[in-house]
């Protein structure tokens, strides 16, 4: 029997994939577990990958089209079998893959019976109510995850949280390989011709414009703004990266500022916080989301347990997830769960501004350039190395006083880089 290949959700916000390249085509051989296609969510490019035997038939996606989450892409049938307009759902269960089984990225689902598959027509997409126990919904809840698109084997097509686990594990990432990247399309302006030129958005843009539509509008924010010497730091970072030396890898300003905010988080957990619409989570773990500049957008890879690393290791995994991030090559792990962001525009000579924060954290802060300023030391006129940070607070979760306590101890860490062995 046939089966379909569908469009799965690949990270909490996405609603819809670009296809951008098939690596099989329309009447070739695949087998379970080979990479279909390449395919762009909103935040990354990741592979859709066969998870049944047979030949590629009817690819219902043209490489560049855009496809809601959900939709039959292609379907895989048996040799010689005839296929009509649809395939129609596999009447077993398909079993969940086992860790490390080489997929990663978006899956195709065998019938409306397998784990973390997309409904068939037998249980329809827009159902309002989804048969799930209590365990799942909150687990579901807190992970993002939308119940009408887990397909439930408990009694009655009941979601479990096996469901979910096994949705999860078929999400994991495999052995990273290398493939061509898509084209950039960021557009070329040029003058003449036509009175304007309209460019459709790609899946990033969008996603960004309704992240923000959920973020400056329905949450109050208000900002704090503060300046810093950062003498001693420079000089601990010059220290300590000449320490280094040649073992590779320098360590930033960048990465002293995001392990001097997971600590002074530490030390006010108010503000390490989830706005969490009837209740707010206070994180006891530290994960630093740090904005990147993409091709065309922005993501926050997540330095995880920021707090509990030292400088070198942060420095080498930001540059790591840095580079995934500009690759398009990040997996959903990696930029989700942030517990506070920083976002730093001072290699780009500005000397300050507002970030908007990231839901459902409360906050995040906007880092400056470092600039040279001429401030008096002790009585003494002197030229010393100044930077300026803006924090943007939720104020459903943080208080001005909250917020302005956070920023007085983030100061005296990178004042005083010292500080952060207390």
């Amino acid at each position: 029997m046939a089966t379909n290949v569908y469009m799965e959700a690949l990270s909490p916000t996405m609603e819809e994939g670009r296809v951008v390249k098939w690596l099989k085509r329309d009447g070739d051989p695949v087998k379970t577990g080979e990479t279909l296609a390449e395919v762009e969510t909103d935040k990354a490019v990741m592979d859709l990958v066969a998870r049944a035997d047979g030949v590629l038939r009817q690819v219902a996606a043209a490489e560049g089209q855009t496809v809601a989450v959900g939709s039959v892409v292609a379907v895989i049938a048996a040799p010689g079998e005839a296929v009509g307009a649809a395939a129609a759902p596999s009447p077993k269960p398909a079993t969940a893959p086992a860790a490390g089984s080489g997929e990663r990225g978006a899956v195709v689902n065998a019938g409306s019976g397998e784990r973390g598959a997309v409904p068939s027509a037998a249980v329809p997409a827009d159902a309002t109510r989804v048969k799930a126990s209590p365990l799942a919904r909150r687990i579901a809840k807190e992970a993002g995850v939308d119940l009408k698109l887990v397909t439930g084997t408990g009694p009655g097509g009941r979601v479990t949280k096996r469901d979910l686990e096994a949705r999860a594990l078929a999400a994991q990432p495999a052995p990273q390989r290398e493939v061509p990247l898509p084209a950039p399309r960021s557009p070329v302006v040029t003058r003449g011709g036509e009175a304007y030129q309209d460019v459709p958005l790609t899946q990033i843009r969008k996603t960004i414009a309704k992240r923000l539509a959920t973020s400056l509008g329905p949450i109050p924010h208000f900002f704090l703004t503060t300046e810093m010497d950062m003498e001693r730091a420079s000089e601990a970072r010059d220290a300590l990266n000449k320490q280094l030396g040649d073992q590779g890898g320098k360590v930033s300003f960048n990465d002293i500022i995001i392990k001097a905010t997971a600590h002074a988080l530490t030390k006010h957990p108010a503000c390490n916080a989830w706005f969490q619409e009837d209740h707010i989570r206070y994180w006891n773990e530290v994960h630093v989301g740090m904005a990147v500049a993409v091709e065309d957008g922005l993501i926050t890879p997540v330095i995880r347990n920021a707090e509990l690393k030292s400088l070198a290791d942060i420095g080498r995994e930001a540059k790591q997830l840095a580079d995934r991030a500009r690759s398009r090559r990040l997996q959903p792990n990696e930029y989700t769960g942030a517990t506070f962001s920083v976002s730093n525009l001072g290699m780009f000579d500005i000397d300050q501004f507002t970030a908007v924060i990231n839901p459902p954290e409360a906050g995040i802060i906007a880092v400056g350039s470092i600039v040279q300023k001429a401030v008096v030391v002790d009585g003494q006129p002197a030229v010393r190395r100044r930077m300026r940070i803006t924090m943007s607070c939720d104020h459903r979760v943080i208080d001005g006083a909250t917020g302005a306590a956070f920023l007085k101890t983030l100061k005296q860490m990178l004042e005083n880089p010292l500080a952060m062995l207390l």
